[in-house]
């Protein structure tokens, strides 16, 4: 992880070492998944109070960027 990620810890005693927001109880990957359903981020701060601008834009950047070193097949329908 070469980029710098101040908003996102990683610590085995909270959710089972899954990387979480500012070492509260809420995972990037739901913070993820709480984009694609809040599209307007201000419906999605509305809905988590807690999230500030930047932790969202750290959990995206922080999935990309350990989306580039996997291979991911799908079927073609």
């Amino acid at each position: 992880m070469g980029k710098k990620f101040d908003r996102i810890t990683i610590d085995p005693e909270l959710m089972n070492g899954q990387p979480c927001i500012r070492n509260m109880r809420l995972t990037v990957r739901r913070v993820v998944e709480a984009v694609a359903l809040y599209p307007d981020w201000q419906n999605l701060r509305e809905e988590y109070p807690e999230l500030e601008k930047e932790d969202i834009r750290q959990a995206l950047e922080f999935a990309a960027t350990n989306l580039d070193t996997q291979t991911m097949h799908l079927e073609v329908a």
